[in-house]
């Protein structure tokens, strides 16, 4: 029979070996909080607050700015298409903010530099009290006294400006933006759709400033690692 101490230095082995285990599991977390914490402390880190579309963001159930339209977030949405990529798609994912004041705009679309999204090309209008009577018709409804600024994209076949982002480690077409200054106060929505139908995943960034709360930083925490995984994506990207 083996001793009490042969039978307590396995024991704690066993432990030494699962605490180790799950040591190896944490250390890429934690290398990626201490990464994350020392570039933003210099100004470096991903700028925008990731979100992610988690359920369609209708005219019902739009996605509603959390804080100020002028902190700069990434949502990480996706124009559903139908039977597979390149198919049909005729989904629009609405975005909302309110204004008491004059405040500055900032708006734009990137999608993910994959050879299936060669010819996705989003657009979206911004939409509100006080804006012009846009110029082509739209596949949403405005209500009176709103009007639109339609921001399109390039043209199929046009050669698109790419970035790479070093956070998220990935690369993105980036689209025209929109940086006005709007005055009149009252809501206003966004819209994000694919005019040529193909639909696919997208990234709305809203807003300018680089403002970080305790809870930003913990979502990044969380989501930064799946963006790296690719799990915000709806088609294998190469």
């Amino acid at each position: 029979m083996r001793g009490i101490h042969e039978r307590t230095y396995e024991i704690a082995l066993s432990k030494k070996m699962r605490g180790g285990s799950m040591i190896k599991k944490l250390l890429p977390v934690a290398a990626l909080t201490i990464i994350f914490l020392i570039m933003l402390a210099k100004g470096q880190a991903l700028s925008h607050v990731p979100y992610f579309e988690r359920e369609d963001f209708t005219e019902e159930q739009p996605f509603k700015v959390p804080k100020s339209i002028e902190q700069s977030i990434a949502v990480y949405a996706w124009l559903e298409f139908e039977g597979g990529i390149n198919s049909y798609s005729d989904d629009i994912d609405v975005y909302t903010f309110e204004l008491t004041e004059p405040t500055r705009i900032f708006a734009e679309s990137l999608v993910p530099l994959c050879q299936a999204y060669e010819n996705f090309l989003p657009w979206f209008a911004v939409t509100g009290p006080g804006l012009p009577e846009p110029e082509i018709s739209l596949p949403f409804y405005l209500p009176p006294g709103y009007g639109a600024v339609v921001v399109k994209n390039y043209e199929p076949g046009e050669e698109r400006p790419t970035f790479y982002e070093p956070f998220g480690a990935k690369s993105y077409y980036r689209g025209p933006g929109f940086d006005e200054t709007l005055e009149e106060p009252g809501i206003y929505r966004i819209y994000f759709w694919d005019p040529y139908q193909k639909g696919g995943d997208y990234v709305a960034v809203l807003g300018y400033e680089e403002t970080w709360d305790f809870d930003d930083i913990i979502r990044a925490l969380i989501y930064t690692p799946m963006i790296r995984r690719g799990q915000e994506l709806h088609v294998e990207c190469n």
